[in-house]
């Protein structure tokens, strides 16, 4: 298994008691150990600092599970890509909603050319 991929993944080896055993690897490579057993109908609980850093602590959250070279593998989902996720901040939301309302209510000027633009922004 090439170590270097498995970044922000949680992977869960079964071995014989089916006890499963959970690798975190980080930047350094270093790796912390950490054991979950598989309660009936298959569930497992992460335990909630794997949850709360991979983003997995809130209602409806997913993983995608991935079957390869014996290994079960779950990587966190989240609909959208993790370089957009600041878009859907609170906070860039709140931005969102009081320039629509700028748009809205003509709290707005619209220049022809870039100009235009920066004779205003210089006046």
């Amino acid at each position: 298994m090439a170590l270097e991929k498995m970044f922000n993944t949680a992977v869960l080896l079964l071995n014989g008691n089916t006890t499963l055993r959970i690798f975190r690897y980080y930047g350094s490579m270093s790796k912390e150990q950490i054991f979950v057993t598989v309660q009936n109908r298959g569930l497992i609980a992460l335990p909630s600092s794997i949850r709360h850093r991979f983003g997995l602590d809130k209602s409806g959250a997913q993983v995608e599970v991935i079957e390869r070279d014996g290994e079960i593998v779950l990587r966190p989902h989240v609909a959208v890509p993790v370089d957009q996720t600041w878009f859907w901040t609170e906070r860039w939301q709140a931005l969102e909603r009081e320039a629509d309302q700028a748009i809205t209510s003509g709290r707005v000027t619209v220049f022809e050319d870039v100009d235009s633009l920066l004779n205003d922004l210089d006046s």
